[in-house]
């Protein structure tokens, strides 16, 4: 690609930049973002190679003759963005975006972009850090990772293809969902982890005794609740725009809670120790399939 645009030159946005321009795939990378600061440094950093604003007639400029633009801001930024580029966006752009839900986000696309909304392809890259900005940015992060795509029924073949080799010159492994599959599934897989850990981290905090607690809590602590150092603006925003299919994960898991607690309060060790058996059994089949789905293969992965 001769030109790639990014707004959000953080950790997913910044880490694509590098992975392309490792792999020789872009000739030039320019960085949108809020952050006048932020954006100085993805430039020192040398994320891009040159910072473009979402002013007029500046960020005419930084569209122009763009092969590709990549949305990874905060998804309640989507629809804002969209609609200040869609009057600069030429018919041989292709804009995609790294946003954790969809069905929002292909709505704010149909609102934003009207007839221009064939060259918008809805992308999700699974793959990410608990730390944020520039500075988070690796060139390796999307290696063997998954990156859905949840293509609409006006793109052309060709657009998704130009968004899929981008991410698979970063390495990563191409699968095909639904908006709506895909917004079902992450918020059980993803978006309910993300509430839980920073539930239970707020919860010990509010403790009378939080310092003596977080004095002991060890590895199995640090690692429940990793995901909890994540951007609180990125997954609020996530939350909120997958609220419906958050809201059915969670009822289930707390009916779950309820249960447990009722086997807990009965003492009764069988019960307890079979929900533990499954889990157990059911996250080895899980590490099994996905180190084996992560290995280096070349065939797209639909589903």
């Amino acid at each position: 690609m001769n030109k790639v645009v990014i707004f959000g030159v953080g950790l997913i946005g910044g880490s694509f930049a590098l992975a392309l321009k490792k792999a020789g795939a872009v000739r030039e990378i320019v960085g949108v973002g809020r952050s006048a600061a932020s954006m100085a440094r993805a430039l020192e950093l040398g994320i891009i190679d040159s910072i473009g604003v979402t002013v007029e007639p500046s960020l005419a400029g930084a569209l122009h003759g763009a092969d590709l633009v990549l949305l990874a801001a905060p998804v309640a930024q989507t629809a804002a963005i969209l609609a200040a580029i869609a009057p600069h966006l030429a018919a041989g752009t292709v804009v995609t975006d790294a946003g954790s839900t969809k069905s929002d986000v292909v709505a704010a696309a149909r609102q934003a972009l009207g007839g221009k909304v064939a060259q918008f392809v809805p992308g999700h890259p699974i793959a990410g850090r608990e730390t944020n900005g520039p500075d988070a940015a690796i060139d390796h992060l999307y290696i063997g990772k998954k990156v859905v795509l949840t293509a609409l029924a006006e793109n052309s073949e060709a657009d998704i293809e130009r968004v899929a080799a981008a991410w698979r010159a970063c390495g990563a492994l191409i699968h095909r969902l639904t908006p709506e599959a895909h917004d079902k599934v992450f918020a059980a897989v993803s978006h309910l982890p993300h509430l839980l850990a920073y539930a239970l981290v707020d919860d010990v905090a509010n403790k009378p005794h939080a310092d003596l607690l977080f004095q002991y809590a060890a590895s199995g602590f640090r690692d429940f609740t990793r995901i909890a150092g994540s951007s609180p603006e990125m997954w609020r925003d996530i939350s909120l725009a997958n609220q419906p299919a958050l809201l059915a994960e969670l009822d289930a898991y707390m009916a779950q809670l309820t249960q447990l607690r009722a086997h807990l309060a009965a003492h009764d060790g069988g019960a307890l120790e079979r929900v533990y058996s499954n889990a157990q059994h059911a996250r080895h089949q899980w590490i099994t399939a996905i180190e084996a789905a992560e290995a280096p293969q070349s065939p797209d992965k639909a589903g």
